[in-house]
Parts: structure tokens; sequence; C-alpha cells
């Protein structure tokens, strides 16, 4: 045990460009959730102090970084994306470790982050106010767009580098500067984030990295006085509790949950309509925000669908995330894994057939991992909770409806509003769909899962808070803010 121990390394808070111990002296591990006996790392186990010490670095280094040119800025973002390629193969082994998706998946989220970073390098170049007319002949009006100040970044980790990117990215390349924390089962791959713009040359202070969990260093996160905006994606209870903890004046982005729906036309491709309902479902081990949790289907073609579903989801592999030919990784932690198997209960007790998975896996190279088989689930109630409220898992509920106003009506009737999916050819619908369905994100003939990098992220209802979109050239928004001058000539 003490030469296993010995061979964990440990890895520091970044605080005003110094790598850092927290105050108290404690850490914590990491394990991957393949294999809980193989332990990733120790990380800082950060209180308030820790915290307070990087806002006050942020609050000071803000007032010469909003300065830096805006290429300046760029530069060190093209570089640190040329570092985190350069270490692909690394960084992506490390991410499964500590998250479990297969190594395919963890080797796409890398890449897309390095992808990230490179647009907004070019996207900060085009930051600008406008001019507008004025009746005074002697008076010239326009805006400016500018920083906000200090931002402080709070991701989770079921895509641990690539949510912190399109966070961080258009923050720094806007001239603010940042305190952030990730989630503490998965502090690595942040770390290797931190790691490359701060090799980029990026100024102490403008990023400072703080790991532990939310209960010993949420509040100062949100409510410490230099905090000029507070970005947030996780549950949407975590959420709630930072909308009502934030100052009046802190500018707050929240993405939360999700009950994506794929509606399934009578005219749809129905192996197509498969094909989307599994990577929606159960790629990422449905762990997704974005993530098809409910299929609402043509009683037409349902039988045809399940028929094909199930036999699909019964082809796909479990197992660890590093290995050859798996399909779906483990559940990211035993709390997961906990809430995966509750809710498969849940469903039988309230009356739903469960016809493929839903079973922990525990034998032979199962038995240190948070393992389960991905579940179909018919016979669903639209009003019943497997059909309402958030999984987190590879769980489909199949819906069986008689028109397609029905079939709206009941993807509409959840409180969430994130991503929504049609499978069908008919121009009417899919054009009634697109005006009527009650989310931010919409899939014609794709699966409810993806986004573009160049494209506005984000949800309505209780998906949200529908204030500011993340990603694309919108995402830059939320960062900067609008000062109008009038300039006597």
């Amino acid at each position: 045990m003490a030469a296993t121990e010995t061979a964990v390394q440990t890895f520091k808070n970044l605080i005003n460009g110094e790598w850092v111990e927290a105050a108290s002296g404690e850490t914590f591990t990491t394990m991957n959730p393949a294999n809980v006996k193989d332990t990733v790392g120790r990380f800082q186990a950060s209180t308030e102090e820790d915290v307070i010490q990087a806002m006050e670095a942020a609050e000071q280094a803000f007032k010469t970084w909003r300065h830096v040119p805006p290429t300046k800025r760029a530069e060190i973002l093209y570089k640190a994306a040329d570092l985190l390629e350069a270490g692909l193969e690394q960084y992506a082994e490390e991410l499964t470790r500590e998250e479990g998706k297969t190594v395919a998946s963890s080797r796409m989220e890398v890449k897309r982050s390095a992808q990230t970073l490179r647009y907004y390098a070019s996207e900060g170049l085009n930051v600008s106010g406008e001019t507008l007319p004025s009746d005074d002949a002697t008076t010239f009006v326009y805006t400016r767009k500018e920083p906000l100040g200090v931002i402080s970044v709070i991701t989770p980790w079921n895509f641990p580098i690539s949510i912190p990117v399109r966070k961080i990215a258009p923050a720094l390349v806007t001239g603010n500067t940042v305190v952030f924390k990730p989630a503490s089962n998965t502090p690595l791959i942040a770390y290797r984030l931190v790691e490359a713009l701060h090799q980029a040359d990026l100024p102490a202070g403008v990023i400072n990295f703080v790991t532990g969990s939310a209960s010993k260093t949420g509040v100062p996160l949100v409510t410490h006085s230099a905090v000029k905006a507070v970005t947030f994606t996780g549950s949407t209870g975590a959420g709630e509790k930072i909308n009502r903890q934030v100052r009046l004046s802190t500018r707050v982005q929240l993405e939360l949950g999700g009950k994506n729906p794929l509606i399934v036309m009578d005219d749809a491709n129905i192996d197509h309509a498969v094909e989307l309902a599994v990577k929606g479902g159960f790629e990422l081990t449905g762990q997704a925000c974005t993530g098809t949790s409910r299929v609402i289907i043509m009683d037409a073609v349902h039988d045809e669908f399940v028929e094909k579903l199930v036999e699909k989801t019964k082809q796909l592999k479990v197992g660890n995330g590093l290995s050859k030919g798996v399909d779906v990784g483990p559940l990211a932690n035993e709390s997961q894994l906990r809430n995966v198997l509750d809710y498969v209960a849940i469903g039988k007790a309230e009356g739903a057939e469960l016809v493929v998975g839903g079973e922990q896996l525990t034998d032979g190279d199962y038995a240190n991992g948070y393992y389960v088989t991905p579940a179909v689930f018919v016979g669903v109630a639209p009003d019943m909770r497997i059909a309402q409220e958030e999984i987190f898992g590879p769980v489909i509920s199949v819906i069986r409806v008689s028109s397609f106003q029905e079939a709206m009506d009941i993807a509409n009737d959840v409180e969430f509003g994130l991503s929504a999916a049609i499978c069908t050819s008919e121009s009417g619908r899919i054009q009634h769909f697109i005006q009527n369905i009650e989310t931010g994100m919409v899939k014609i003939n794709r699966p409810t899962t993806g986004n573009a990098y160049n494209a506005p992220f984000g949800g309505v209802k209780m998906s949200s808070t529908a204030t500011y979109r993340e990603s694309g050239r919108a995402a830059l928004d939320f960062y900067t803010q609008i000062k109008t001058v009038y300039h006597g000539i």
C-alpha cells in the first residue's frame, strides 16, 4: 500500500501565478470509476481562504490584463491550444481514467477544446461597439464593449475540459480574469487546461485554479465582492442556490438539466431513428445534459422501433473506456450508479416495462467499477417520474402516441427545455416542430446531443437562466458590458 501511495501524484492550486497547496494542508484523492482501486491523483482540499486569495489575485490582475492588446490575448490562447494538442494522447487517457467515458470520446473532447481556444482567439479580435447617429453635429456618439472583471467559473464532471474551455476562453479573450473551480470528480483534466494556459505565458493572477468541495469553497465563489459574473453548469438545484446567493449586480449564466425528447414519426427511417436514440441516450453512458431520455413514437411504428432498439442496445459493449471495442463506459461515480439503479426501480414500481438492461455489472472485470447495462423502458406514461425527472444515465423511456399533436404536447410537458429532436421527412411537421417545441436547441433528423462550438448553446424553462448563451459568438456578450460615449467635437 505504501508503494502505491507514493506513486500517486499530488496536484496543486494555481493562485497568482504560483502552484500552491491549500491553506488547510489537506488533500483529497480521485478514483478511476472503471476500477476504484486505481487512484488517479491527489488534489488540494481548498477552503474559503484559498478562494478569497484567488479572488484577490484575479481582482489585482484585472487592472493590467484588461489593457493587454487583443492580439496578445489571442496569441496566448493559440499557444495553449497547441500545448493541448501536443499532449492529446496523455490527456485523453487521463480524462478517461477520471471520468470513465471511452478514450475515443476523450480524444475528441480534448481536440474540440483546442479548437474552441483557437475559435475564441480569432473571435476576440472582432469584439466592438457601434457608431450611432446624433442630432448634434458636434457630438460623436458610440459604444464600447468592455470586460466585466473577475469571472467565477464552476464546471461539472461530464465534459470536464470542453465546458471549462467554452467559458474560460471567451472570458480571457475579452479581458476578464478568472477563478476556476472544477468538479471534484474530474480535477486532473481541468488542471491540464490551466497548466497549458500557464505555460502559454498567461500573466500571474489572470487565471486562478482551486479544487475542493463546493460546500467548503462555494460561498465566496459566488458572493465575494470582486466577482462580477458567475458562469455555472450543473444540476438545477445547485443552479437555483447560486441564483439566490449572488448579489444584485452580479451577472449570472446557469446551464442546468434536461429531459430531452426524440419524436419519431411514422414516416421516419426507423433504422436511422434507432441510431439517433442509441447515440443520444447511451453514448457517454447517458451522462449528458442533452442526452435523449424520452423517445416519443407514433403507434404505427412503435413495435418495429422497440424491437430494433432492444436489439441494438443488447449489442453495446459495456466496459473500461480505455479498452478497445467498448461502447459504454462506467458511470462517473458511486452516486451516479445509485441514482440510475434507483430510477430503474422507480420505473418498474410505476408500472413501466423494462425490456432490456438496467442491471449493475459486478463480476470479473466489472467488480471494482460503476457499471450498469443501458436500459430501455416501454409502456411509459408521460406523468411517470422516469418520464419527467432527469436521470442522467443510460435510461431511455419509450412513450407511445397516436398523433403528432399528442407527441408535441408530451414533449413540452416537462419542466426542462434544453434540446429536442424529431425524425421525419415531412416539411410541415418539421416547421411546426421548430416553431412550437419549447427548447433552446432543435435537431432535425439528428441526435439531441452534440453542439457546434461556433453555435450558441443553452436552454429555456428550468434548463437555463436564459439570459446569455454559451458557445459561438453569442457567448462573448456575457463577458462584456456596454459603455456609451458622447464625445463632443
